[in-house]
């Protein structure tokens, strides 16, 4: 378990950036209420952006993305492992495979396929389990896709739902699995394999940018 406690090169939770992100956080009397409180902190602390993917080892550290006031899935997740471990809980970080039917319009035309490759969540060890939390979406991102904002109660999963009232929303194709830290090498492999465009061109605009290995 001390693997899932450790700061690493990406969850670096030493830095003075967590110091300032936490300035105001309170801590709840049990692990599972302050695990809870610092999902809801992550998930509002950053709009969801999905539009600026930076997969480089400095681009993948938590103190760098706690200098955004943007980010995708991934860098939530490891913000949010990075916290928790900073508080002595255990996390890890998972990815997974997805298709999102809800609010993706623009980003599947420059993905150019439906797979949303290496979506990323957080595992956190409590009371005895590993449990699965989702810190992608925050609440505004949900008010203007309509979608109800995913809570979680740190007690049982909480992946995204299927369905949003009658409207399909996010299927799981397939997962990854877990890891104590961030496998840049495999999401970059990843990428490439269903994205080659995005490794043979430049994309650099204030519309959409990524950066890779």
């Amino acid at each position: 378990m001390t693997n899932y406690l450790n700061a690493t090169a990406y969850l670096d939770f030493n830095h003075p950036n967590f110091n300032y992100f936490l300035s105001s956080f309170v801590p709840g009397e049990t692990d599972q209420e302050t695990a809870s409180r610092l999902y809801f902190l992550v998930r509002d602390a950053f709009l969801y952006d999905p539009y600026h993917l930076d997969l480089r080892p400095t681009g993948l550290c938590a103190s760098t993305v706690l200098t955004k006031k943007r980010a995708w899935c991934v860098e939530k997740s490891l913000v949010l492992a990075a916290c928790l471990r900073k508080f002595k809980i255990p996390s890890r970080l998972g990815y997974a495979i997805v298709v999102n039917h809800i609010g993706v319009e623009r980003l599947l035309t420059y993905l150019k396929r439906d797979e949303i490759v290496f979506h990323g969540y957080t595992e956190v060890f409590l009371a005895g389990t590993w449990i699965k939390c989702t810190p992608a979406f925050d609440k505004r991102i949900c008010q203007l896709t309509k979608v109800p904002p995913l809570d979680w109660d740190g007690e049982t999963d909480s992946l995204f739902q299927a369905y949003s009232h009658e409207t399909k929303f996010m299927e799981y194709l397939h997962d990854y699995g877990t890891f104590e830290d961030v496998p840049i090498e495999l999401m970059n492999n990843e990428m490439k394999k269903y994205y080659p465009h995005l490794f043979e061109t430049e994309y650099s605009s204030k519309a959409f940018s990524f950066k890779h290995l």
